[in-house]
């Protein structure tokens, strides 16, 4: 039989630790709402006075231009963002916009649901038998089991001995009798999620078809043609080979050539004109002054040197093109021509000076007639194309049909719009693709090592005896201020996390472009894929093995001894979840409350605004210095993803309230953020018209799975396993479920039905001069993707003018910014 052994009454449990824990939690909450404050108060009273950053997309989009302007009062604008609408959300930012938004608005559907059941009755229960109100504080696993936890003789806790071996099972006591509140509710808030999973997803599918279906632009009626054989490598055999198919009349096709010589051209040319301009700048002695305060007020000085009188300015002064009036905020000044090293003779060991302004023009002048001669050449065709057919509704049949009986040849999908592809990568091999896949999937297996060794100790951090062992005077003085020792053990690994989270996912977004993707929107996806494993496997899943072993010499100490009784090594990370539920609540307060604000203050923009100006020379360069921050949903979604998971992870175990709680503030602040942010100061340029649903419910269904392993296993360690084996129906059911959303709703969030299809004459999206925003919104539809009129599948190295030494300055929409000139203005 068995016993219980060193059972805690309701009264004998440790209040000291519960005080610990508390005192944590209020420390980690009191520093991250003077942060939040701060960046919040301070964006309000900023939000004003720099509409060139915090409006700019309110400023420079026509698509944002309807949306309602926001009191310049210091709260004002909070009601005003509140009350605009899904509808208006997705006519104004599109299908990305509305479907990352309603994302949050599903999560904070569940919270509200797990957060209500979890305070009215997991949490009593948990009481009631426990005597803890949140998770458990003992340091002592076993300790922290044996309060309520009915222990055979024969059981993990004697390592002389397995349950197994007796057949002894979950013999039922007082006080574990209340475990069955965990299967209950594991049912219930997975049967909840499965639930607004699909709700929201129909809805999704449904103003997604509605409203792809309703366009014909040349994006909706074009498919990428991949695999071609050589033998059709023109446009006429392209064209003849689709239309032999009878689906549809072909209206063009765009077979990409390797056209790598015009591309490499084209960007030395580019290369070459920013360093005239730079020289044209530093020969004229014009350097602009910000002072506009609607954009950030950090002036410039005025240049040094002697000061050039106006009367005096030569002919290269109409350079500058306007009027005087505009050049008021300049102070010109002479100075001589700019020199160059140029490098000669033998191994280039040479060098003179020569004047810079002749040698690069000459140098442009001289790439202007190359491009010029390579543009007329023939290039050598290549395996893709873009085929525009005459509809919609022949463009979904091509894609969703198999054109050819040969593996990997003519293999039909949906092409992006022209603006979205990445000209360069469609002249790559099938193999050169490949090998830069499997290069860098390789290189991120390297660097999920990397990450989980620079991950130990910073796990070693959660535990004092870890700290002791590496600097035994640290955890002296530590153990003796409790405020340090709160700051240490809890802020600085969040903060640590937090901030590898912010740098890691620019890595990832480098190689998602360097894949070879055909289109911006893919690479999107990509980062959202590749930095939402670094998040959970890195950050959850190894960070969490090695939070269960903090103490990292004594794991290698007991490494041995753990594989010779495999229980007890399961035990330990079983129980590992409970053990860092302090660790992720803290994570969830720092991310929630005080850096959200931070992002709405756009503090990195802010932050590197002077270093950029203090480079800055060129007109070229000040337009680009005021263009919108961008908007990267992989660099912001999985990290809410993983929020997400550890909240649905939690919302069972001890100490759920306190995860769920947070992690409703955290979703609800997230959204009005990002509405803000989406709406009016960011832009966003990829459009992948809502592709990124599907990834979104497959990682929640990831959560799911793991949600309900870590409840079976936290009820088989505590001995509960008949409770523990009525979780494996949910995991086999949730597991189906994964499989049938695969096959019957990705589908419809990739292709356009065509029932979905008006076939009620051809709608070509907008008439010139007019916005698709304004067509469409006048006939109650909603737009997606920027104007394409006039737009065509063909490399705009091929057909861009060549432009001239962009030195005139002029504003525009009365802003204070550089814009390209035009005609007489350009040298």
């Amino acid at each position: 039989m068995g016993d219980f052994i060193n059972l805690k009454d309701k009264d004998d449990f440790d209040w000291e630790g519960q005080t610990r824990d508390q005192r944590d939690l209020v420390t980690q909450s009191v520093i991250s709402i003077a942060l939040g404050l701060i960046a919040f108060l301070t964006f309000c009273f900023l939000r004003p006075r720099w509409t060139g950053l915090y409006a700019a997309r309110k400023r420079q989009k026509d698509a944002a231009s309807r949306l309602p302007e926001l009191p310049q009062s210091f709260f004002g604008w909070i009601p005003t963002l509140y009350r605009i609408t899904g509808e208006e959300v997705l006519a104004s930012a599109g299908l990305d916009a509305f479907v990352f938004l309603s994302f949050f608005k599903m999560a904070i559907k569940f919270l509200m649901f797990t957060l209500f059941f979890s305070l009215v009755v997991i949490l009593p229960v948990q009481v009631h038998y426990t005597g803890e109100y949140g998770w458990h504080h003992n340091g002592n696993v076993t300790d922290a089991l044996q309060s309520y936890v009915y222990v055979p003789h024969t059981s993990i806790l004697n390592p002389q001995s397995s349950i197994l071996a007796t057949g002894e099972d979950d013999m039922e006591s007082p006080r574990t009798g209340f475990l069955w509140v965990y299967v209950v509710f594991v049912y219930v808030f997975s049967g909840f999620a499965i639930y607004l999973l699909l709700t929201e997803t129909k809805e999704i599918i449904r103003i997604r078809q509605d409203l792809l279906g309703s366009q014909s632009t040349i994006t909706d009626r074009t498919i990428r043609l991949s695999g071609i054989p050589p033998e059709l490598r023109s446009e006429e055999k392209i064209k003849e080979f689709v239309e032999d198919l009878e689906i549809g009349k072909v209206e063009s096709v765009m077979l990409c050539r390797n056209w790598k010589e015009l591309d490499d051209l084209i960007a030395t040319r580019m290369s070459v004109l920013r360093k005239l301009e730079e020289a044209w700048t530093v020969h004229l002695g014009y350097r602009r002054v910000e002072r506009n305060l609607e954009s950030l007020p950090i002036a410039q000085p005025s240049p040094p040197g002697p000061t050039a009188d106006r009367d005096d300015e030569d002919e290269h002064g109409l350079l500058l093109g306007g009027d005087r009036n505009e050049q008021s905020h300049v102070t010109p000044y002479s100075r001589e021509r700019p020199t160059t090293r140029l490098w000669y003779g033998f191994m280039n060991l040479e060098s003179k000076k020569i004047d810079a302004i002749d040698y690069y023009e000459e140098k442009l002048r001289q790439l202007d007639d190359q491009i010029k001669t390579v543009r007329k050449k023939e290039f050598e065709p290549t395996p893709l194309a873009f085929v525009t057919m005459d509809s919609t509704a022949t463009c979904q049949m091509a894609v969703q049909a198999i054109l050819d009986p040969s593996p990997m040849q003519l293999l039909a999908n949906l092409a992006p719009a022209p603006s979205d592809v990445v000209w360069e990568n469609t002249y790559l091999s099938r193999n050169n693709r490949m090998l830069r896949a499997w290069s860098i999937t390789s290189l991120i297996v390297i660097l999920t090592v990397f990450w989980s060794a620079l991950l130990i100790p910073l796990a070693g951090l959660l535990n004092l005896k870890s700290i002791h062992k590496a600097w035994p005077q640290l955890a002296d003085a530590l153990d003796s201020h409790p405020i340090s020792k709160t700051l240490v053990q809890t802020g600085l690994p969040t903060l640590l996390i937090s901030l590898l989270n912010v740098a890691v996912p620019y890595l990832y977004d480098w190689l998602a472009n360097m894949q070879g993707m055909i289109s911006q929107g893919d690479v999107e996806l990509s980062v959202i894929s590749k930095n939402f494993f670094f998040t959970f496997f890195n950050l959850f899943v190894v960070f969490t093995i090695f939070g269960t072993f903090s103490n990292f010499y004594g794991f290698i100490d007991s490494f041995r001894e753990a594989f010779k009784d495999t229980t007890r090594l399961a035990y330990v990370l079983a129980s590992s979840l409970e053990k860092l539920a302090p660790f992720y609540v803290n994570l969830i307060v720092l991310q929630g409350l005080g850096l959200f604000p931070f992002r709405l203050l756009e503090f990195g923009s802010v932050a590197m605004y002077p270093i950029s100006l203090i480079g800055a020379k060129t007109p070229r360069d000040y337009a680009e210095l005021v263009q919108p921050p961008i908007f990267s949903y992989g660099f912001y979604l999985p990290q809410t993803i993983l929020i997400f998971i550890i909240c649905t992870v939690y919302s069972v175990l001890p100490g759920s309230w306190m995860v769920l709680f947070f992690g409703l503030i955290y979703f609800v602040l997230g959204s009005f953020i990002y509405k803000y942010q989406l709406l009016y100061a960011m832009d966003h340029r990829q459009h992948s018209t809502g592709r990124a649903w599907p990834i979104i419910c497959n990682r929640i269904i990831l959560g799911l799975m793991v949600f309900q392993l870590a409840i079976a296993g936290d009820l088989a360690l505590k001995t509960a396993f008949k409770r523990s084996i009525l979780i494996v129906p949910l995991l086999l059911g949730t597991i189906w479920f994964s499989y049938f959303f695969r096959k019957s709703y990705e589908p419809l969030m990739k292709f356009i039905a065509l029932r979905s299809i008006n076939r009620n004459g051809r709608f070509d999206g907008t008439s010139r001069g007019e916005s698709r925003y304004d067509s469409e919104t006048d006939h109650g539809r909603t737009v997606d993707e920027e104007v394409e009129t006039g737009l065509r599948f063909i490399n705009p190295s091929l057909v861009i003018p060549l432009e001239n030494v962009w030195v005139a300055k002029k504003r525009a929409n009365g802003a204070n910014h550089v814009v390209p000139a035009d005609g007489d203005d350009n040298v």
